[in-house]
């Protein structure tokens, strides 16, 4: 069986899912989910009702980071697993705190009790880390570490790009940018329709 996808196409946990299925060349068939109106057979699939989740003939993976792993234990023509064990530890410190920090800055009103403006220094802090760490990437080439933590920082971007663009981290912008200008990123964010039960669906890549 072609396994089956669920994304929704801003989710950057869903965004660094397909950007590793596309690099591994790993075909599914792609359901685009509409976050306020998820269909039963998603539900049925996912344990945690979030995307994305890949069903597999062996089951359903439910994390990004798990779906990134699987596509490019399958095919990894561009070497992404071929880094230093300190990509890993990048990869959780982007997905733990980092991304506590930019929720709480994204989402403040959710966080009453939180500073906002606390929260995103920390977030900042973390990404003048690591700055220091990229010249082109975060090593010598492309590796899992960036594409995994690439949409996440993109997301903090966007809370407030000009404070963004004026922050010291010269590389760190640039990194970005080469991101959201590539063929790779403009491939993985195509609009795709909302899938219903009994619509087709859409082969990806």
């Amino acid at each position: 069986m072609t396994p089956t996808l669920y994304s929704f196409r801003r989710c950057p946990y869903a965004m660094r899912a397909r950007l590793a299925l596309a690099a591994s060349g790993q075909q599914v068939e792609l359901r685009e989910v509409v976050l306020r109106e998820k269909p039963a057979a998603f539900l049925e699939a996912s344990p945690s009702a979030t995307v994305p989740c890949l069903v597999t003939k062996d089951g359903a993976i439910d994390e990004s980071l798990d779906i990134m792993t699987w596509a490019l234990r399958r095919s990894d023509p561009e070497g992404w697993l071929n880094m230093p064990d300190a990509g890993w530890e990048w990869i959780s410190r982007a997905d733990g705190p980092f991304k506590d920090a930019l929720d709480h800055t994204k989402y403040a009103s959710r966080y009453p009790e939180m500073d906002s403006s606390e929260q995103r220094a920390l977030a900042g802090a973390f990404l003048a880390e690591l700055d220091q760490q990229i010249e082109q990437w975060v090593f010598t080439k492309p590796s899992l570490a960036d594409y995994a933590i690439l949409p996440f920082v993109r997301q903090f971007a966007f809370i407030d790009k000009d404070w963004f663009d004026a922050q010291p981290w010269p590389k760190l912008q640039a990194w970005l940018e080469r991101f959201l200008i590539s063929d790779r990123f403009a491939s993985i964010m195509s609009k795709y329709p909302q899938w219903a039960e009994g619509n087709e669906t859409v082969p990806f890549p």
